[in-house]
């Protein structure tokens, strides 16, 4: 049997709760917490507003030829992932990609660094997320050794002239860098490793994350303060809660690209 919390409710939270949306998640827990269950609406109904104003920025992006690219970084367990999908929901797929990058493959590795990357920015119309961008050479790849410090050094003395390079009238570049604490992601970790769904996402590179914690805050340090740049500023995300960091992240592209309806 479901208890259920003594508490005082106005007609507007009454109304929310007797929404289908509002009555599936009263009932998905043992115990009724309505103070939850009304977050949870609240945050839902937000949300899906947010996602409408979505639709019409790619409509306009679509119809005036724009070329939208967003960069999603952040540690491992940040809630990039969740965050991108919350973002794509409801667009129209055919004009959207999400990038998520393997290792270079032994052409790429021969080619100019940024080249793997140039070759996926959007054509006009369309829009592009990086889970995961070019900045995997400015924190991950040299605290996991899987680069030389030449190969970071000119790197790091690049970046901010492609990202010069890249933008223009009609190419927007967003940079967003999702930051959780040190407990956080331990606690995101233990919840991937015991379910059967989620351990897929468990690598080897997830695995030494939280014994590197040290070395990977010196690089995203280095990272953050150098390529912080007036014509491609980072939007620093507090990501401890989810919820939060995804409509953070979509507030900020409503307001950074000057859509009309």
């Amino acid at each position: 049997m479901k208890s259920v919390q003594n508490i005082n409710i106005s007609s507007e939270a009454l109304k929310l709760l007797n929404s289908k949306l509002g009555l599936r998640s009263l009932f998905a827990s043992k115990n009724i917490d309505l103070d939850k269950t009304l977050r949870e609406v609240e945050y839902e109904n937000y949300l899906r507003k947010q996602q409408v104003e979505l639709v019409k920025l790619q409509a306009w992006a679509i119809k005036n030829k724009k070329k939208i690219v967003i960069l999603f970084e952040g540690r491992d367990a940040a809630g990039k992932g969740g965050a991108i999908r919350r973002i794509a929901a409801h667009i129209n797929p055919r004009y959207y990609r999400i990038i998520a990058l393997n290792k270079p493959t032994e052409d790429e590795e021969g080619q100019w660094y940024f080249q793997r990357y140039v070759n996926r920015l959007p054509k006009p119309g369309k829009i592009v997320f990086f889970d995961r961008s070019w900045y995997n050479r400015a924190v991950v790849e040299p605290v996991n050794g899987f680069c030389t410090g030449e190969q970071y050094d000119k790197f790091m003395s690049q970046v901010n002239d492609f990202e010069k390079m890249i933008i223009d009238p009609d190419t927007f570049l967003i940079k967003f860098y999702f930051s959780i604490t040190k407990e956080e992601q331990q606690k995101r970790f233990d919840d991937i490793k015991t379910s059967d769904l989620k351990r897929w996402k468990m690598s080897a590179v997830d695995e030494k994350a939280q014994g590197l914690w040290d070395e990977y805050t010196k690089y995203k340090e280095v990272m953050l303060k150098k390529t912080d740049t007036t014509h491609a500023p980072w939007i620093i995300l507090v990501a401890n809660k989810k919820t939060k960091a995804r409509l953070a992240a979509i507030e900020h592209i409503l307001k950074a690209i000057p859509y009309r309806d």
